[in-house]
């Protein structure tokens, strides 16, 4: 593990509640773990509770589990994680996600229905030959409890001989937060599906 961690690499830490988000970089790699300077306060990061880290690296987006050891102003320690895993090489995970849902743009409102999801953009189809230059509104819910409300921008447009038409687009104006969310429901979701084979 130490040889994926270097000084100055910034490291994202998701605690259990997601809203506690919190971003640093590594400031020294030991044998027994690394320290982070953190951008914002440690509120919500508890000493030894278990978050999970992430970090884009030249080997693809690096996954791993651990805790912190220590807390000391801004400063943390986070114990050497036990194993950790390459998330897909393109930077967000995609996972199939089938829901209906509504595109709106001002009083226009388009129903479609999500083929994939990932915290960069989706793939639905839909029956409605939509405008590609607009952008919409979407809501995704991820559970009863969650979801997200973003910007959809139209990437490509395809009619397939089924008459429907297939359309890939990304996410702007997302929160941190909320693309935070949507990285850790797509691996998560990833891990369940790999581990079901």
């Amino acid at each position: 593990m130490r040889e994926l961690l270097k000084n100055e690499q910034i490291v994202t830490i998701v605690p259990q509640d997601f809203k506690k988000t919190n971003k640093g970089r590594i400031i020294n790699v030991s044998q027994d773990g690394f320290k982070m300077e953190l951008k914002y306060k440690p509120d919500g990061l508890i000493v030894n509770h278990i978050c999970d880290f992430y970090s884009f690296t030249e080997n693809g987006y690096l996954y791993f589990e651990s805790y912190i050891q220590a807390l000391e102003n801004n400063i943390i320690t986070i114990a050497n994680p036990v194993k950790h895993r390459f998330l897909q090489r393109r930077k967000f995970t995609r996972i199939k996600f089938i829901e209906d849902l509504e595109l709106i743009n001002e009083n226009n409102v388009h129903k479609i229905r999500t083929l994939d999801l990932s915290a960069g953009g989706m793939k639905v189809q839909t029956e409605d030959n939509i405008d590609i230059e607009k952008d919409y509104h979407v809501t995704i819910k991820l559970s009863d409890e969650q979801e997200i409300k973003c910007k959809y921008q139209l990437i490509r447009v395809e009619k397939g001989d089924n008459g429907l038409y297939t359309i890939s687009g990304r996410f702007t104006s997302l929160s941190n937060i909320d693309k935070m969310t949507l990285v850790q429901f797509c691996m998560k979701k990833d891990m369940e599906s790999v581990s079901k084979k």
